[in-house]
């Protein structure tokens, strides 16, 4: 299992030729303000205040890198459908995110999504355009800690039914207990590893030129 040794801010950006230098691996983090993000993503790393939450949804105005260990990166996208966010700046917004989206950086995105709420328009949006884009993608269910068993089940089957997800394509997560903290940690090690295998195939196939 991946040890975290060093986690850092590594950019704070709006534009491509601010974007830090690829890793293995960058870990989009997509999801509505205020649904936990930030939390995910220190909760995985064992660092409280890394990635900063804000008592103010809809505050994150930029893609934010944080370097883990120098071989990846987590990077959140500001949170879609804040309502107090004019309309101007979510054209902004989505075409920040687009550009990020579409820039060929080897990339895994991960949807996040209330387990304790149905899927918005919103969040079906999303889940729709990470479909037809052909990027790899994952569903993260969070908050699981404020639902019973049974109504984790209930839930989960209905996002499920709701987005069209696979087993494999849906993880129940809690930035509060750790509930599968270790599954996504696999998710991204694995990936890593493909990304690795990916890199020296290129290196061989280039000196057999």
């Amino acid at each position: 299992m991946i040890k975290i040794k060093k986690a850092e801010v590594a950019a704070t950006v709006v534009r491509r030729d601010q974007y830090p230098p690829e890793l293995s691996l960058d870990i989009v983090l997509a999801g509505r303000s205020n649904v936990g993000k930030s939390s995910l993503i220190n909760r995985l790393i064992n660092r409280r205040g890394l990635a900063r939450t804000s008592s103010s949804p809809g505050k994150t105005r930029t893609l934010n890198f944080y370097g883990i260990n120098d071989t990846w990166y987590f990077v959140d996208l500001p949170g879609y459908g804040y309502a107090k966010v004019s309309h101007a700046e979510q054209n902004n917004f989505k075409k920040m995110v687009d550009s990020y989206l579409t820039s060929g950086r080897r990339m895994m995105v991960w949807q996040i999504i209330d387990l304790r709420h149905p899927p918005s328009a919103l969040d079906h949006q999303m889940s729709e355009y990470l479909k037809a884009s052909g990027l790899p993608y994952l569903t993260v269910a969070t908050k699981a800690d404020k639902l019973s068993k049974n109504e984790i089940a209930k839930n989960k089957a209905m996002m499920k039914r709701e987005l069209g997800l696979t087993e494999d394509e849906l993880v129940v997560f809690s930035a509060q207990s750790g509930l599968n903290k270790e599954v996504l940690l696999a998710r991204i090690e694995t990936l890593i590893g493909e990304a690795r295998l990916l890199s020296e195939k290129r290196i061989t196939e280039g000196e057999g030129l």
